[in-house]
């Protein structure tokens, strides 16, 4: 059996790792440039974790963890406002780089990576599916897997246009990276957040004097600006703290993620031969906080049913791929709704009730009951 993987990001190479060691051939294309280094900070728990463990990648994961200390919220002049420490018995949350997880997986998986290249066009019937890339070759294969995010090509290609699929939570996104001695000491191993209404910065230490920043700002209109640093300096260079100075040095694309805060609702998440996985049909939102944890888990479901398909009809497989999924799917996207709020609060008062809500958390019992709260599904996924 032979699988093209469109996307080479966190639930491709997830995938990619099974279907290698069911005795898959496996071809990855991925239409950035080069490997995604950095990106932005994650929590990775739950169902993904649990995948990794049995996969055999939890030393690893170990090895390039940044262990959270503390959550806390700081103002303006640096001061401290709120905080909730976070016990070492909170092992079963992996907080890291989205980049360092994805190369954890890449470093697994055999099949080379065709980078600067995606899916142009496909045809298929019932004996396979033939993918002609952007790079003017053609493939065939039994199974094409558009693992190429939220804004998928290949779910383009089989399913439609993208507005068909897009919520839009009326936020944009951005995170980077920067490199400062200085002020990685100062923030240290604690997420510390700046909030004002409808804005939040947030910054955390990573070792190696790096420092990862992600912004968040409420926006009704969803066209992302076309000098997005430009943009982030406009909006959120006069709140203090670090930022004047983070914000000097903000590169710009691909180094700089900026983007909608989207989640994706397909109805179908194949035909035919084609299958979508990860953020391509279930992104929850950066801030449902269950996004890589999902496309690692939803990789274990996928490969686990492709196991037990017939070579000539992949379709009940794929069906019952989306079946056990799609729940799971809507509830941490429901979470993630009720939560985007609590982020960038829209009022001073909502700010003020936050930190309260932190505070309380603080209590001896409280602390683990609120870090539980942010854990929402998925537990039965992977058995």
């Amino acid at each position: 059996m032979r699988a093209i993987v469109c996307g080479a990001g966190i639930a491709g190479t997830a995938l990619a790792w099974h279907l290698e060691r069911a005795g898959w051939d496996v071809e990855m294309v991925e239409r950035a440039p080069a490997f995604r280094e950095g990106g932005y900070m994650i929590d990775f728990y739950g169902p993904g974790l649990e995948a990794a463990g049995r996969m055999g990648l939890r030393p690893r994961l170990e090895e390039v963890r940044h262990p959270v200390h503390e959550i806390g919220y700081v103002d303006g002049s640096g001061r401290q406002t709120s905080r909730l420490a976070v016990k070492e018995g909170f092992a079963e949350v992996v907080s890291l780089l989205r980049g360092d997880l994805a190369r954890v997986l890449a470093e697994q998986v055999r099949a080379p990576v065709r980078y600067g290249t995606t899916v142009a066009a496909v045809r298929q019937d019932d004996g396979g599916v033939e993918v002609e890339l952007t790079d003017g070759t053609r493939h065939e294969a039994d199974l094409l897997v558009g693992a190429d995010g939220v804004h998928s090509r290949v779910r383009e290609l089989v399913l439609g246009p993208e507005e068909r699929f897009i919520r839009y939570l009326d936020h944009h996104v951005a995170a980077y990276v920067v490199e400062d001695e200085d002020l990685s000491r100062l923030v240290g191993p604690r997420y510390r957040m700046l909030t004002v209404p409808h804005l939040m910065a947030g910054a955390y230490a990573v070792g190696g004097n790096r420092l990862a920043l992600l912004f968040l700002r409420h926006e009704p209109d969803p066209a992302v600006p076309a000098d997005p640093a430009a943009s982030l300096r406009e909006h959120f260079g006069q709140l203090g703290w670090i930022l004047p100075e983070v914000l000097g040095r903000c590169p710009q694309p691909p180094e700089l993620y900026y983007d909608q805060v989207t989640q994706v609702e397909a109805p179908r998440w194949s035909s035919g031969r084609v299958v979508l996985l990860g953020d391509a049909c279930q992104a929850v939102s950066l801030f449902a906080g269950h996004g890589a944890s999902l496309a690692v888990a939803a990789a274990w479901v996928l490969a686990g049913e492709l196991r037990t398909a017939a070579s000539g009809d992949l379709s009940p497989a794929l069906d019952r791929y989306a079946a056990r999924m799609r729940p799971v799917v809507g509830d941490v996207q429901s979470f993630g709704r009720r939560f985007l709020p609590w982020m960038a609060p829209s009022s001073r008062l909502r700010i003020t009730a936050r930190d309260w809500l932190l505070r309380l958390a603080s209590l001896p019992g409280a602390d683990r009951l609120f870090m539980n709260s942010l854990s929402p599904g998925g537990h039965r996924l992977i058995t």
